[in-house]
């Protein structure tokens, strides 16, 4: 037989665990001890869990940026859409020039 003392088996929470656990302390539903012992893991791990949602939240409130997300952008539609209206506007000034160094009606 050994001699080692047995250590308890390490329980690993699912990410959907881990999020719960965490609202519920935001919340002020439970304290990190509650959370530990009804999750069968010990306080560091509860306490490292919140520091690192904690962290994650900031860093992914820091890159957020409001309005359209950069990837759902179609920057060439825009390019092009830009282009039509310079072309736009400049035809409808060389018609107004033609007209009028032609002297003619348009419709004429």
């Amino acid at each position: 037989m050994s001699t080692e003392p047995s250590r308890k088996k390490k329980r690993l929470l699912a990410p959907q665990e881990k999020y719960e656990i965490w609202m519920q302390i935001v919340r002020g539903e439970t304290t990190v001890s509650e959370a530990a012992e009804r999750s069968r893991v010990d306080r560091a791990t509860i306490a490292k869990l919140r520091t690192v949602a904690r962290d994650g939240a900031l860093e992914a409130l820091a890159r957020s940026r409001p309005g359209r997300r950069q990837k759902d952008r179609d920057y060439e539609l825009e390019e092009a859409k830009a282009e039509t209206e310079r072309l736009r506007t400049a035809l409808a000034e060389m018609a107004v020039r033609l007209t009028l160094a032609e002297g003619k009606e348009p419709w004429g």
